[in-house]
This record gives structure tokens, sequence and C-alpha cells, in this order.
């Protein structure tokens, strides 16, 4: 068999710097390579994996559908999107869903709705967003502009206009870049790529309530931190706000492709017969491999093991922050943690996946653990192990 990695190399686009392994099989929270190595997944294909690899309830779901229909397109109604579409509802504060294939597009999705709703309502002036610095909202050219870090928009400038970034965390720099031509406000619950950061507790309902006085939106980014990576179905249920638009992708179905944009019945009046499509979003496969996912969260006790397993993990991470100089700080929620070093993560992750474990990093400096939710003490106990000698050797 010719080697996988040099064919790769020749063939892909250089978007990517892979890691020197080619990953065949997963169980679980385990990875095995093409030469039969094993890993613990601390990764979860970037958050997405949230009930981890080769779960029975998804590969049952994904089977069965297969068998059965996997693509009809939107112009007509399936089972499997309309109940998972159904659920989802239920389970917060939206009315209506618009299903997609990924979180850029659901983000895409959100601005269009934003901005057109105002449209609709008689303030055709209200067109930009409000989004934060160092945020992450997607590589489309308006996920992109709407993005807070130079570096995802280096090479492809002009941006496209509409968009002003603030501090993440200041409620005071918001409140002073509203203008009459904004319509909404952007944010994640907690900035994952921009180097786990999360708010300090009045932020989202300071956001909810300067949007109720300016007659402005508010949209939440929940694609990595939604479908219970911190504890709560969506993180922003913890938080103290609810916005008007709520975007998904990434663990809502487990590894295949899949995002939603929610809204209200009133916001999501904008969108219009004509007005906003997709070929494959929520096909009849995808969408029951994303139920299977939601009955799952709903009927076991993932949710409960995402809280106590990541304090575990948080406070195993806090241990190494009191023996490690190099460790500057603790961050995350849930199963969505960071640790912040006073150094360059990225050999850091090398050398711990030559002992086994994945995980990556954000930021440069900042190691990003977003395990399956299924993630056990015993796998956080060798990780810790395996960090604390990585750690020693740096000291």
């Amino acid at each position: 068999m010719k080697n996988i990695k040099d064919i790769a190399d020749q063939v892909f686009a250089k978007t990517y710097a892979r890691n020197p392994i080619c990953l065949v099989k997963g169980q679980g929270a385990t990875l095995w390579d093409s030469n039969g190595k094993e890993y613990t997944d601390f990764l979860a294909g970037i958050a997405v994996c949230i009930l981890g690899h080769a779960h029975p309830a998804v590969t049952d779901a994904v089977a069965k559908q297969a068998a059965k229909l996997v693509h009809v397109s939107n112009l007509f109604y399936t089972e499997p999107q309309t109940l998972l579409a159904e659920q989802l509802v239920k389970s917060c504060f939206a009315d209506r869903v618009f299903f997609c294939n990924s979180g850029a597009e659901a983000n895409e999705a959100a601005i269009k709705m934003a901005r057109k709703y105002f449209k609709e309502n008689g303030q055709p002036q209200r067109y930009r967003v409000i989004s934060m610095e160092h945020s992450f909202h997607g590589r489309t050219f308006a996920t992109m502009a709407a993005t807070g870090q130079d570096k995802i928009k280096k090479g492809f400038e002009p941006m496209m206009d509409g968009f002003d970034h603030v501090p993440f965390n200041d409620l005071e720099a918001v409140e002073k870049a509203i203008t009459d031509e904004t319509c909404a406000i952007l944010t994640e619950p907690i900035q994952a790529e921009g180097g786990v950061m999360v708010p300090f507790p009045g932020y989202l309902p300071g956001l909810r309530e300067l949007c109720d006085k300016k007659g402005i939106l508010l949209i939440f980014d929940e694609v990595q931190t939604g479908m219970g990576r911190t504890g709560t179905l969506f993180a922003h249920q913890q938080m103290g706000a609810t916005p008007d638009i709520m975007t998904l992708a990434k663990g809502l179905a487990n590894g295949l492709p899949i995002g939603a944009a929610l809204a209200t019945e009133d916001v999501a009046a904008a969108f219009t017969p004509g007005s906003h499509a997709t070929t494959f979003g929520g096909t009849p496969l995808v969408t029951a491999a994303a139920l299977a996912v939601l009955v799952a969260l709903q009927d076991q006790d993932i949710l409960e093991m995402s809280i106590s397993v990541g304090d575990y993990f948080k406070n195993q991470l806090l241990l190494l922050k009191e023996k490690f100089t190099c460790v500057e700080e603790v961050r995350g929620l849930g199963l969505l943690l960071g640790l912040k070093l006073s150094m360059e993560g990225g050999p850091i992750v090398a050398k711990a996946m030559e002992m086994g474990y994945i995980f990556n990093v954000t930021q440069a400096n900042v190691l990003r653990f977003v395990p399956p939710l299924i993630i056990t003490r015993k796998d956080v106990d060798g990780l810790i192990a395996a960090l604390d000698s990585i750690l020693a050797e740096q000291q």
C-alpha cells in the first residue's frame, strides 16, 4: 500500500499543517493510527465527536437511515429533519430552525437574518454587526470579516464591510460601538479559538440589556460551546442571558456535517421562501445522526459527566499550575478547558502525541482540551501524568 502521507502531501491544497500520523479507527475516546498505536483523544475532532467515536446510537441511526433515504433536497419534508428541529426548539428559546452544513454557514445565516429583519421592519440603515476581538466565526467572507483575528484575514483583504470589533468582556466598549447602523451583537459565550476565554458573570446579561435598550439583536455563536460542552445543552443557559439567534454545528451530529441557525418567531420571519437556501443542509442522513445525539444528551447522564469530569480535570490542571512556573493560567468551563503557558504550546502538543495523547494549541500558547463528553477521570489522570512529565522537562 502506498504511503498515505506521501500521497496526501502531493495532492492536498496546503491549508493544514497535518500531524504525521494516519488515523484509521476510533472507539469511545480512543483512536488508533495505521501503525496500530493507540491515542486518548482530548480533541474530539475539534469539539465535534462529543459522544466519542463509533457511538452505537449514532452508528445505528446512520446505518438505518443510509439504507432508507440519504438526500432529497429541502423542497420536501423528511421525518428526521422535522423531528430534530422539533427537539431543538423544545430545548431552548427558539421557535424556528434553519439547517445548513457548518458553523460558518450557520453564522452566515444568522448575519443575513439579522440584516433582513431590520430591512423588513422599516430600518434598512441597520446592517452593521458588532463582534469581539479574538473571536472566531468562520472562514467565508462574511464570517471572516466578523472574526476578530487578523491572522484569519491575512491575504484576503479587503474585508467585507459591516463589522465592528471591540474587546471581549468589555460592556462599555460594546455600548460605545453601537450606532444607528448597528443591527446586532455577535459573540461566543466562551471564546474557544480565542484562547478559551470565559467572560465575567454579568457580561452576557449585560449584552442582552444593551440589545434591549438599543433595539438590536443578540446572536450567540454556540458552534463550539453548544451540545453539552460546558455542562448545559447550550452554554448561555447557565450564563443568565438568552439570544435572539443562536448558531450550532460541530458536536450537533457527532462528526457528520451539519449546522443550524435558531431564532425566535419574530426574527425568523425575516426568512421567507427564496431568501436563503442550501442544497445539503439538514439531509435525512445527518439529521438522523443529530437526533440520536440529542436523544443521548437528554436521556443519559452525559451532561452531568461533563460537569463532574470537567471540574475534576480543571482541578488537576490547577495543580499543574501550582507546580510549574511555565503554567500561567487555567481557563474554561465544563469540558472546554485551556492551559495558558509562558512558552509556545506546539512542542508540548507534539510530545504529548508521542506519548499517546491528542489535543491542540490555540493562540500559540494555550493548550486546548475539548475531549468527548464521555471522557473518564482515568483518561484525565493519564493525560495529567503525561503533561507533568513534559512540563518537568521545561523547568
